[in-house]
């Protein structure tokens, strides 16, 4: 199979799934635990083997694994062609997309094709070469890829001046520099919003414009507060011996995550936590609960990857935050799951 034959494959291929995704109950697309209801992956990991299987002989070094063990770049290898799967609930073609640094690389894929779900507004499935969507380049913990299926946005690697396929053999510290002159030309005034390497090997802030966090409405605070905390559960350790320390690099990844992904600056991260003193009260932890159940929804998928290092299905993810927040709170008076999401626990329980 040539590109071109590989290419027209996913033409057929998404239009499979866009008729999959108006005509399928929408769990469909969101669990991976049942055996029935499959994940958007799994739709595109199978609609890929069938398409592979029925060019017969043609379709012969290209077969897709149904049952792959560990994750690596792209998703979906498919011989020297491979496919990076991204979904998202929005009515958008955006999203965060793997780490510049492709440490989990499968060197046996040359062409990366990206195949994108959309569910919001008109359900519809989209595909593009990888390296003609990446739009943009963004960072919390560190620097990650921005993918636009819009079609209405230049490639990050036109505008940096250096093919994709250049740029992802380079080590890390050789790809800054193109980052940071991307940086400053679409910020000319200076202000950028990430941390900069420098050719010692340190890390500083730059100048960037944020707004300060106690000038936000309270609204706003609360689903920020409830967006950070579900993303670092560490915030409601009660600090005694190692959680101290880990307490502490939740409180960095909370205020990076405002910052990079708000727009915020927190002067003091300990102004949106102190679980440990106000955990059983309406003005602490619990009282994000509601919110915390909307962002677990919302949220991109690739954030849980990044702050979680796994992923995990949207279904799942209050589960996992309890299971994580538990074991962080020796001094609450009750364990988070015994006083949040109970709802969703006592659901999820009679569902077996």
């Amino acid at each position: 199979m040539n590109q071109q034959q590989f290419e027209q494959l996913l033409d057929r291929v998404a239009e499979q799934l866009t008729n999959d995704m108006n005509t399928e109950p929408r769990a469909e697309w969101l669990s991976v635990q049942s055996t029935k209801a499959l994940s958007y992956e799994q739709h595109v990991r199978e609609r890929l083997h069938y398409a592979v299987i029925a060019m017969g002989d043609e379709g012969v070094g290209h077969e897709v694994d149904l049952n792959p063990s560990g994750q690596t770049f792209p998703d979906v290898p498919c011989g020297p062609f491979g496919v990076e799967v991204k979904f998202t609930n929005d009515d958008k073609w955006v999203s965060i997309a793997n780490s510049v640094r492709e440490t989990k690389r499968d060197e046996s894929v040359k062409v990366v094709y990206l195949m994108f779900g959309k569910m919001g507004g008109e359900p519809e499935t989209r595909w593009m070469k990888y390296e003609d969507c990446v739009v943009h380049v963004r960072t919390s913990h560190e620097p990650r890829f921005q993918v636009d299926l819009s079609g209405e946005k230049e490639s990050l690697f036109s505008v940096m001046g250096i093919p994709y396929d250049e740029f992802r053999k380079l080590d890390i510290m050789d790809k800054m520099p193109y980052i940071r002159k991307y940086a400053r030309k679409i910020h000319p005034d200076g202000r950028l919003w990430w941390l900069e390497d420098t050719s010692s090997g340190e890390e500083h802030s730059t100048d960037i414009d944020l707004i300060p966090y106690p000038a936000l409405d309270k609204a706003t605070k609360n689903r920020y507060r409830a967006e950070a905390t579900l993303l670092c559960p560490a915030l409601v350790a009660d600090g005694k011996g190692g959680n101290g320390r880990i307490k502490t690099t939740a409180f960095k990844d909370a205020a990076m995550y405002f910052m990079t992904y708000r727009g915020v600056l927190l002067y003091n991260a300990r102004d949106i936590n102190s679980a440990g003193s106000v955990g059983n009260k309406i003005e602490g932890v619990v009282g994000l609960q509601r919110l915390m159940e909307k962002a677990a929804s919302y949220l991109d998928s690739a954030l849980f990857e990044e702050y979680w290092g796994e992923k995990v299905a949207p279904e799942d993810r209050l589960a996992w935050w309890l299971e994580k927040a538990d074991a962080y709170t020796t001094s609450w008076d009750h364990k988070p799951s015994e006083l949040m999401f109970l709802a969703y626990q006592k659901e999820r329980n009679n569902r077996g």
